[in-house]
């Protein structure tokens, strides 16, 4: 189910990103960027620094293997993200 707010809700900056994005890219921006850009003070922000502490911080786990795991869990989940 999506929200038609997250959907088309932007603002007009955060719209321009998406729209060249999805132009330079050949195809539809993926559901957890619109997300991140639709409410950036309460998800956007907070969630993108704990994914950058989690992806690149300490870690028996080297880089690459976090995102070889990241890269399977979304291929499980049926997501081209």
């Amino acid at each position: 189910m999506r929200l038609r707010v997250v959907e088309r809700g932007h603002r007009l900056r955060e719209r321009l990103i998406l729209i060249i994005a999805g132009a330079l890219g050949g195809r539809r921006v993926p559901d957890v960027v619109r997300t991140l850009f639709y409410r950036p003070d309460l998800f956007g922000r907070p969630f993108s620094a704990w994914l950058q502490q989690v992806m690149r911080g300490p870690s028996d786990w080297s880089v690459g293997e976090r995102e070889l795991f990241a890269a399977f869990v979304s291929r499980r989940n049926n997501c081209p993200f």
